[in-house]
């Protein structure tokens, strides 16, 4: 994540603000101005603002000192812009930057606004939230018994955070529900696990990222490396999971996509600014050495997630499966400001290789699979007649079955126990059972 150390705007209109107290200063502004449309103050504006400001600190009801109303003004400002440009105090800066290393306090949900509500995009893997059942796209309309309706995203957040062991309960809205949701959820220390891995069945491996974090990329390669010495050998095929996985660092991301590419352009980056057009591609190596990849995707799957599903989609090199993401492909720069404080503005798109943009839009899955609940199928009081039961029938040479029962009881418990997983891991091995017979 970029750290310019450039003065913002906003911090240098604050100073033009608190500066025009009197005519002649604001008339010493207008002199100062330059003839063109990108740096020219609106003096007429500006003096309406003064205006404001004055009567506020003359007339309202109690007495309000003007850091807190400037910084009102800049939050207002931000807040008016997109979702996810604001202003960070010293304290939320602090604590954005804990979150990118992966321990932080709170619930552990990743939010957004809408409409003027809370918006869950994603609750993170073995948190109070994902335990106490938020999913992604519920809406946050009550934090104990206050009302978020218009509120500032950075005091919702401030609001959810709290001592661990403290409790508060959750109002939401749930798409399919008719009457609003309480749940009461129990603060805790939030350490996140970037990476989990595990072999599904021989040759056949899973890694699951539920943030995107500074040591993410070297905690994949690790995993898949762990993964193929407990094969014992090359993997056949791996499952990447990225669901409910709410993005986290771009240049973690960019790391993840080039593990498994061996050369091309990942994503790039366009803006306003020159340094905010950039581009990011890929090295030579690839950790799966070729096997097949499916992703999983839902959507919670936002920012970071969607860069990875959209690079590997874009190369052929997955396949993408589940649900459209969440479609969050803007650029956050935070650049410090005075006093320890700083400001997250929106400042570039993201784009995949192919020139897909992901604002708004997401990425579609070439299969997409919904996330359904299976039941063991009760077993028949009598078994279909076969071969082997007609008299007389011709023996057959015994033949191992690799895994026995066990696979079969492994099968069955993986579509009970995930259903979208199951799938990916039948697409899996058809996609490893093709590339053999054409001799990849």
């Amino acid at each position: 994540m970029k750290l310019p150390s450039r003065l913002v705007w906003a911090a240098v209109l604050a100073g033009v603000l608190s500066g025009c107290a009197s005519p002649a200063c604001c008339a010493a502004a207008e002199a100062a101005t330059t003839n063109t449309d990108t740096t020219r103050l609106p003096l007429q504006d500006l003096r309406a603002f003064s205006e404001v400001f004055g009567r506020i600190k003359k007339d309202y009801v109690e007495q309000v000192d003007d850091k807190t109303l400037l910084e009102s003004a800049i939050r207002g400002m931000l807040a008016g812009l997109d979702p996810h440009s604001t202003y960070l105090t010293p304290d939320e800066y602090k604590e954005l930057q804990e979150g990118t290393t992966g321990e932080f306090g709170g619930l552990g949900i990743e939010v957004g606004v809408e409409d003027g509500f809370i918006k869950v995009i994603a609750p993170i893997d073995d948190t109070p939230a994902a335990k106490g059942g938020i999913r992604p796209g519920d809406l946050i309309v009550r934090l104990d018994e206050r009302p978020v309706k218009g509120m500032d995203l950075s005091e919702a957040v401030s609001l959810m955070r709290g001592k661990p062991g403290s409790k508060i309960t959750l109002t939401i809205m749930r798409e399919g529900k008719d009457k609003p949701i309480k749940i009461e959820l129990v603060r805790d220390l939030i350490h996140v696990v970037s990476v989990k891995s595990r072999l599904l069945e021989p040759g056949f491996g899973y890694v699951r990222i539920t943030q995107f974090q500074s040591h993410t990329a070297d905690d994949l390669v690790k995993a898949v490396a762990k993964l193929t010495g407990d094969n014992k050998g090359r993997l056949q095929g791996l499952v990447l999971d990225l669901r409910n996985n709410p993005g986290g660092v771009l240049s973690s991301a960019v790391s993840v996509s080039d593990a498994f590419l061996s050369g091309g352009l990942i994503v790039y980056t366009e803006g306003r600014e020159q340094d905010s057009r950039q581009e990011f591609k890929a090295g030579p190596d690839d950790v799966l050495t070729g096997a097949p990849m499916v992703v999983l995707v839902n959507e919670g799957s936002a920012s970071a997630s969607e860069i990875v599903a959209g690079a590997l989609q874009d190369h052929k090199r997955a396949v993408i499966m589940g649900h459209q993401t969440f479609g969050k492909g803007s650029v956050q720069t935070i650049m410090p400001i005075e006093r320890n404080a700083a400001l997250k503005l929106t400042t570039a798109k993201y784009f995949t290789p192919s020139g897909r943009s992901i604002q708004a839009e997401g990425i579609k899955p070439d299969i997409a699979l919904q996330d359904l609940e299976v039941t063991a199928k009760a077993e028949a009081g009598t078994n279909p007649v076969k071969e082997k039961d007609l008299a007389g029938h011709l023996g057959a040479k015994e033949t191992p079955v690799e895994g026995g029962k066990n696979k079969k009881e492994g099968d069955k418990a993986l579509a009970l126990d995930d259903f979208q997983l199951s799938e990916a891991l039948n697409l899996l091995k058809g996609l490893h059972i093709l590339s053999g017979r054409h001799g990849a």
